[in-house]
């Protein structure tokens, strides 16, 4: 039986992105490919969401994208983190435990 994919939670992509392109830039497709191995497959990232919350991220600073040759032999748009984007990341980092500190706490019993 396969598991069932999950969209990613609108909030949480650009979070999720930031952290994949800190190991290193990746292209649109290496982004995605990324997040759903990391997450055994429990999560997908649609293009129809990606590239938006790429365009987004880049919009506000927090990567920087070029054209590249893949490994593929194909030209690629690459993206990579900026420095404002690491300290976006670590941000975005400290709200996600402090987020899933508080739903831990509700959903453990009294």
């Amino acid at each position: 039986m396969s598991k069932p994919k999950s969209d990613v939670l609108q909030g949480t992509l650009g979070l999720l992105i930031l952290k994949t392109l800190e190991n290193g830039p990746k292209h649109g497709y290496g982004i995605a490919a990324h997040i759903e191995l990391i997450s055994e497959e429990l999560l997908r990232v649609e293009e129809g969401s990606l590239y938006p919350a790429l365009h987004r991220i880049e919009q506000a600073g927090w990567i920087r994208a070029e054209w590249k040759l893949s490994e593929l032999g194909r030209q690629a748009k690459f993206y990579r983190l900026t420095r404002a984007g690491l300290k976006q990341l670590l941000a975005e980092e400290a709200r996600w435990q402090k987020l899933t500190r508080g739903v831990a706490k509700v959903l453990r019993p009294a």
